[in-house]
């Protein structure tokens, strides 16, 4: 085989389904095998952004590997962003770029698409990858991949693969296969011990579930764990949609002084809150109404386990659920969860339209038909997903990038078949609405609600006096059929209702449904928050 067969079918052994891509001269070698060997189907996107997130939309929905293959310099450089965002929130995308051939980077020229120097585009991304590697001996390149594709199985993160152009026909061998890694047996057991007797001697302790239980795979098992101690359970923001496929004791999601109080109270007042795999970071904790003493967390993150001051490192959060459950029988105690109340039942009146509404009126859908994925972008379209039932959840909650929400829906239905529903803002629906052209080729028909209140609402909350929050009304529904979709524009609640039975009966096509809000009108959700932020930081 050749180096790029062997790159490509040791992606599909670990799990990768698909890749995202926009071919360019530094990847045309490198795209006409993937196109010829059809080891893995590709759907080509529109800007690179997108590429990355829709990369990092399959990574988190399909718990593989993502895949976004561009071309070097103004293909790579334009990704930074969208790769940041999978680094920050730990979903392992492999970025694949074209690059100089050995012959042209040694020619004396300087060369199309170069920055500072050739090898200033894979100094960028060692700041936003775990593992670079550039394949330009290919008796080296499968030990340098297997390095690679294991760190980012390992710590679910992005890797950086460099394939000069004049290096991808060359006879490669295969790729290793991946490999378990060394565990301290005594430690782990130890850790697990620890854990245990913490938790048996607490007086409230209370399970908080974050993103790696979700990309390692673990939410079934995490579940029955939850089960088993009998212990309330609960997610962070960042966590959101966690479980909500499982049968877990789970009280909800902790939004601090945003969220229900009676669960705000249980997470801030347990004398023993497990934090497993769980980013302690502003979004989750910002907003507490008392500050989390971390003396009295157990805090498993990046293959870590922090008991107050006790420390074991290595310790692979996989690795820890497998020994907790070995070491904890079925119990006889049951703790029965008051369930999260969402709004339901929407009234299909003439009344204007709230972003409440869609909510509800998504609450609606989905108890009556069933539940659907959600893939959400960044402001007040993130907190309205917080006021829809738990169901699988893809949003950039933590690293807060706009843009995110259509194509990582992409992704959602590439890696799970499944149709997912986009809550979008119209000021992110500029940065990357526009890729639904790109869903009559692929196959796919996300049910897009865009809440248009003319406005940066987010940001408006946070500084009321600015006016360039201002935006104008771009009439969204318009242009749907001109991309190979479908379009309506809705005011009030009984024309969303209807609308979105329309689009939940037509497959086939994407369906746009452009929400007008009127500007000011904020979700239950984010009304609490900035309630909540407002009134700590006047101290009380």
């Amino acid at each position: 085989m050749n180096l790029t067969e062997a790159l490509l079918t040791a992606l599909r052994e670990r799990g990768a389904r698909q890749i995202f891509g926009i071919p360019g001269d530094f990847a045309l070698p490198f795209f006409r095998i993937l196109e010829r060997s059809a080891l893995l189907p590709l759907h080509t996107l529109s800007h690179e952004p997108a590429v990355g997130f829709a990369a990092d939309g399959a990574a988190r929905a399909g718990q593989g590997l993502g895949v976004a293959a561009v071309t070097y310099g103004a293909g790579a450089l334009n990704m930074v962003n969208a790769v940041a965002a999978a680094y920050a929130e730990r979903s392992p995308v492999v970025v694949l770029s074209g690059g100089p051939g050995k012959r042209e980077a040694g020619s004396g020229l300087l060369l199309h698409h170069q920055a500072k120097t050739l090898d200033s585009q894979f100094q960028i991304y060692r700041e936003i990858t775990c593992a670079q590697v550039r394949l330009d001996d290919a008796a080296r390149a499968p030990a340098d991949l297997a390095r690679a594709l294991d760190a980012c199985q390992r710590q679910s993160r992005p890797v950086y693969v460099e394939l000069p152009r004049d290096m991808v026909a060359e006879p490669c061998g295969p790729v290793p296969p991946a490999s378990a890694p060394a565990l301290d047996e005594a430690a782990l057991e130890a850790c697990a011990e620890e854990v245990l007797a913490r938790l048996a001697g607490a007086r409230a302790p209370v399970l908080m579930a974050g993103i790696e239980v979700r990309r390692f795979g673990l939410e079934e098992k995490v579940a029955e764990l939850a089960r088993r101690l009998a212990i309330p359970t609960v997610t962070s923001l960042m966590g959101r949609g966690l479980l909500a496929h499982a049968d877990a004791p789970l009280l909800g999601t902790y939004m601090g002084v945003a969220g229900d109080p009676r669960l705000t109270e249980r997470v801030e007042t347990s004398d023993a809150l497990f934090l497993l795999g769980e980013i302690v970071c502003d979004t989750n904790f910002a907003a507490s109404e008392r500050r989390i003493d971390l003396r009295r967390t157990l805090h498993a993150w990046e293959g870590e386990v922090t008991l107050g001051y006790h420390v074991y490192p290595d310790v692979p959060l996989p690795a820890l659920v497998d020994a907790l459950l070995a070491r904890t029988p079925p119990s006889a105690r049951h703790f029965e969860p008051e369930r999260p109340v969402h709004p339901r039942g929407l009234v299909a009146d003439g009344a204007p339209l709230t972003p409440t509404d869609v909510a509800t009126a998504l609450n609606d859908l989905m108890a009556a038909h069933g539940k659907l994925p959600i893939a959400a972008d960044m402001g007040d379209c993130f907190f309205t997903a917080m006021d829809v039932d738990q169901t699988a959840l893809v949003a950039p909650g933590y690293y807060a990038t706009m843009g995110f929400g259509v194509p990582a829906a992409f992704g959602v239905q590439a890696a799970t078949g499944r149709r997912p529903v986009v809550l979008v803002g119209d000021g992110a629906f500029q940065m990357t609405g526009w890729e639904l052209g790109n869903c009559r080729r692929n196959g796919w028909d996300p049910i897009v609600l865009v809440l248009n209140n003319r406005s940066w609402e987010m940001l408006r909350t946070f500084q009321p006096e600015s006016s360039f929050n201002d935006l104008d009304d771009w009439r969204f529904a318009e242009v749907a059929p001109a991309l190979g979709g479908d379009g309506v524009r809705v005011s009030t609640r009984a024309e969303l209702a209807a609308a979105l039975e329309r689009a939940r009966v037509t497959r086939g096509r994407f369906q746009l449904i452009d929400c007008v809000i009127p500007r000011g009108v904020l979700s239950q959700a984010l009304s609490r928050f900035v309630a909540g932020v407002r009134r700590l930081g006047a101290g009380g």
